[in-house]
């Protein structure tokens, strides 16, 4: 059965990592929208905060202190929707932390806390989702990442969570539509963003860590999260970079393995020698309510995110550029130079 979305104005959507970064611009965004939110996070305090702001703008919100990597919590927080607004039609699996270190130097332990949050967040959440969705319809966004698609040095334990997610995600998708539910599975896939993601992350590196640029900001991962929560994708890049990030690791693997090792270790350490170890995230809430650092610069729009709403345009202006390319090759090789 093919899933028919409500707008978001109709919506209940529950919004886990709802305190900070992508998913505190999703859930004010979703509020002015006139949607009804169940927002999710560690920090009681923060989410506090934020339901009275968004309260005093209209929004009709209930919040759930839950650590997501708790199956137990998960489900309190679906039974909280159901109790408040009769159901949801939307769930947001978007908490998630990372590690910064060669994979030797970061404790087993660690990694193991890393994928209750990342992995075992979105498993427990999208479990919970479907259980509801197969009966009502609606949609079920996981947030993922460029790492989904391939390596990163530095960072091993979140690749490898971002591998399992997308993993995950295809195969819980297959398997609703097997069974014809009308449920929607969205992967996102943004680039770097510029979000509190590096400064909660924990760090084993000698300096600070930093994500290499282009950074994108995060206000483009909620536009697209609340464009699935309308509009059935199976997944959606943010940011022409991620796009790119991961073309590059399936057409030219060992092209883009000599380029990671190179080039990507040195761009993600700063210069500042690293602060102390136990200032992060990855056990306790972070510092909520901030959207983003305010560090770097952040491109604010991105041609191809917009166009990769429209898969036919977007089709379109792949095959337009592949031909071109093809016809600037084929022009050097007549010209007897090069063909790259």
């Amino acid at each position: 059965m093919k899933p028919s979305l409500k707008k978001i104005g109709s919506q209940t959507i529950v919004l886990t990592g709802a305190s900070s970064g992508v998913g505190l611009v999703t859930a004010r965004k979703a509020a002015a929208l006139g949607a009804k939110l169940v927002l999710v996070a560690r920090s009681e305090e923060s989410l506090h905060k934020l339901a009275e702001e968004l309260r005093e703008g209209g929004a009709e919100v209930i919040t759930v202190p839950a650590d997501v990597g708790k199956q137990e919590d998960v489900a309190r927080v679906a039974q909280a929707a159901i109790e408040r607004f009769g159901g949801f039609d939307t769930w947001v699996n978007n908490a998630g932390v990372t590690i910064f270190g060669r994979h030797s130097d970061v404790p087993l332990e660690d990694q193991r806390r890393l994928f209750d949050t990342n992995y075992w967040g979105t498993v427990h959440g999208s479990l919970a989702a479907a259980a509801h969705l197969r009966e009502h319809g609606g949609a079920i966004i996981n947030i993922g990442s460029e790492a989904s698609d391939g390596p990163l040095p530095l960072q091993s334990a979140y690749a490898a969570s971002q591998h399992a997610i997308k993993g995950f995600t295809d195969s819980l998708r297959l398997e609703l539509e097997q069974e014809k539910a009308p449920v929607s599975v969205t992967l996102v896939k943004p680039a770097g963003l510029e979000t509190p993601l590096v400064t909660h992350a924990k760090n084993f590196l000698d300096v600070e860590p930093r994500l290499p640029p282009p950074l994108y900001d995060p206000a483009l991962a909620a536009d697209a999260i609340l464009f699935a929560a309308e509009h059935p994708r199976r997944d959606m890049f943010v940011g022409g970079a991620a796009k790119a990030f991961s073309a590059a690791a399936y057409h030219a693997p060992h092209t883009f393995d000599r380029f990671m090792s190179r080039f990507m270790g040195r761009a993600q350490q700063s210069r500042h020698p690293a602060g102390p170890i136990d200032d992060n995230a990855l056990y306790g809430g972070g510092s909520g309510m901030q959207e983003r650092t305010g560090n770097r610069a952040a491109l604010q729009s991105c041609p191809y995110t917009s166009t990769a709403r429209h898969p036919l345009l977007a089709t379109a202006l792949v095959v337009g550029a592949s031909a071109a390319m093809a016809a600037v090759l084929q022009s050097r090789r007549g010209r007897g130079g090069p063909a790259g």
